[in-house]
């Protein structure tokens, strides 16, 4: 073998073992986040589409030349010396071995860089779930406490008012009418307050859907995540 084909087989190795360790179930999209942003791979960050792109087309090369050679030496007639037969039958080999080497390596190199961006993606959407959970439960719970406060005041000065109510029904006239304006000012106030709960409980909804929907996401981002990881399973079996 020679010395480009030892090296792109060698890569080829390395990416197989890269594979495995993205598809690790153990460990978890949030780790290879922080890793993928650790200060040595931030600093490639920069200069990483350029890799990328250089190493796709070295490897596009390479399987085209490698399709050429299958093509020359698979459209050869057959040598009437055996010696020579072997030979032409060796170069055929060594075209197709080549072949598999560069096209395997190339959709590899492939599968890596997308399984990077989807394990970026899922990690901040998981990030983004958290955020919003936290958010929706304190919004609960902070709901949930006006409500209680409101209600309690309400319901002290809705008693308060009956009780003066009762009082003043041996008063003169005016104290009444004063009692029922306060009644009249109180039922607004109760109107109020029920239009705040119903807006809090809106809101709460409205958070808890969103939440719903971002999970939803989450999952849908590990399916693809496992299918991948099982289609490459498969492509390995064959």
């Amino acid at each position: 073998m020679s010395l480009q084909w030892t090296f792109i087989a060698t890569f080829l190795y390395a990416e197989i073992f890269a594979v495995i360790l993205l598809i690790l179930p153990f460990v978890s999209s949030s780790r290879w986040h922080r890793v993928f942003k650790s200060r040595i791979l931030r600093n490639m960050d920069s200069h990483s589409h350029i890799y990328f792109n250089v190493l796709i087309l070295v490897l596009a090369l390479l399987f085209v030349d490698a399709i050429r050679e299958v093509r020359k030496y698979g459209n050869m007639d057959s040598e009437p010396d055996a010696r020579a037969e072997a030979l032409l039958n060796m170069k055929l080999f060594r075209a197709q071995r080549n072949f598999y080497i560069a096209g395997f390596a190339l959709f590899l190199w492939l599968v890596i860089k997308r399984l990077v961006v989807l394990i970026s993606a899922n990690a901040t959407l998981g990030a983004q779930s958290e955020a919003s959970l936290k958010q929706a439960q304190s919004a609960t719970e902070a709901a949930k406490k006006m409500l209680d406060d409101k209600d309690k005041d309400k319901k002290g000065a809705v008693m308060g008012n009956l009780v003066d109510a009762a009082r003043a029904q041996n008063e003169p006239k005016k104290q009444l009418d004063k009692t029922l304006l306060e009644l009249e000012k109180t039922k607004e106030e109760l109107y109020h307050a029920r239009l705040d709960m119903d807006s809090l409980r809106k809101q709460a909804e409205g958070t808890a859907k969103e939440y719903d929907r971002l999970t939803e996401e989450y999952s849908k981002l590990e399916k693809k995540l496992a299918i991948m990881g099982g289609g490459e399973e498969n492509s390995k079996d064959k």
